[in-house]
């Protein structure tokens, strides 16, 4: 499918609630796949991207470690050519469905002595490598989709090296640039604002929720209804750009700091809307909307943080949007 084709396919599935396909290929089939297509050899493309779209390979993506978050460059495990193959040593974080996935696409040092943006590769690891350990960190809100993941003279052939050795950084980018263009669903969240109206005119009455004795609460719902719509639109934006062959970069920035920070206001207001009874977890029998407001209220936490912080996409926007000076 054309590109304009894939996304009214991911629209329309969306709104049919159909499962994410985080949980059928990893992050292969929305991030890694676009990145091997644009980077990878032909042997690559031709041995990984079928199984990705079958659903037969998960994949996870190694980028942040515990020194190097929001600075991603300065990253410091080490990839050693060694004959014909590479040798890593070193960590990655937050390294999401690490513990399910047979291959993880990773940005690890190969020149020490260059400049922390030029000294980078990316790599394709098997993730059943002798050398490789896999520990879960599990979020506030109790999941676990995150891990640490730990590399100990990890031996990989020289062909898991992903383009020109060193220009990782370069090719890293446009990661992060496809992953801010799919991060967050302005369906999702919509379907979210949707369904909270929904429970409140149908418990205005019985003292479960106050939108009736409380008209800015109704306010706020209109107001998050109307910026799930402002969501859609950048997405809207960003695909025409994808669709001429143009790889968004500040308006990809754009998209995820607008998603992530109304995640947490559609968190927020949902809870305004069910007091207490927000409070109630997935195992209450009391809990209403199965307990979906609690859960998403302590996992909204993360979003500003997870693919880049806030504060990093405000830089984008404004150095590479708007042309502004780079703060000291």
């Amino acid at each position: 499918m054309s590109i304009m084709e894939q996304f009214i396919y991911n629209l329309e599935t969306a709104r049919m609630r159909a499962p994410s396909p985080l949980y059928i290929g990893g992050l292969g089939v929305a991030i890694i796949g676009p990145t091997i297509m644009h980077y990878g050899s032909e042997e690559q493309k031709q041995e990984f991207i079928p199984k990705m779209l079958s659903g037969e390979h998960m994949w996870c993506q190694g980028f942040s470690e515990p020194g190097s978050g929001s600075d991603l460059a300065s990253l410091q495990t080490r990839a050693v050519r060694d004959g014909d193959d590479y040798v890593i040593n070193g960590q990655k974080i937050w390294t999401t469905v690490a513990h399910i996935s047979q291959y993880m696409l990773m940005l690890a040092r190969t020149d020490p002595n260059a400049p922390k943006h030029k000294g980078l590769s990316y790599f394709i690891v098997p993730m059943n490598t002798p050398g490789i350990t896999v520990r879960p960190l599990f979020n506030m809100a109790d999941t676990h989709e995150f891990n640490e993941v730990f590399f100990e003279d990890v031996r990989v052939p020289a062909n898991c090296l992903v383009g020109e050795e060193n220009r990782g950084w370069y090719m890293a980018a446009t990661t992060l640039d496809i992953e801010r263009s799919s991060i967050g669903s302005a369906v999702g969240q919509q379907h979210n604002v949707e369904d909270l109206i929904r429970f409140s005119q149908e418990n205005s009455n019985n003292g479960v929720v106050r939108t009736g004795s409380d008209p800015a609460l109704r306010y706020e719902l209109a107001e998050r209804f109307i910026e799930t719509e402002a969501a859609m639109m950048l997405s809207y934006r960003v695909v025409t750009m994808q669709a001429k062959g143009l790889i968004p970069n500040y308006e990809s920035s754009a998209v995820k700091l607008y998603a992530m920070e109304l995640a947490q206001r559609i968190a927020n207001t949902g809870m305004r809307l069910l007091g207490l009874y927000g409070l109630l977890d997935r195992a209450s029998k009391w809990s209403p909307l199965k307990g979906r407001l609690e859960y998403q209220y302590l996992r909204s936490v993360a979003n500003t943080i997870e693919g880049g912080t806030s504060e990093i996409q405000r830089n984008i926007v404004a150095t590479r949007g708007l042309g502004l000076p780079r703060s000291d």
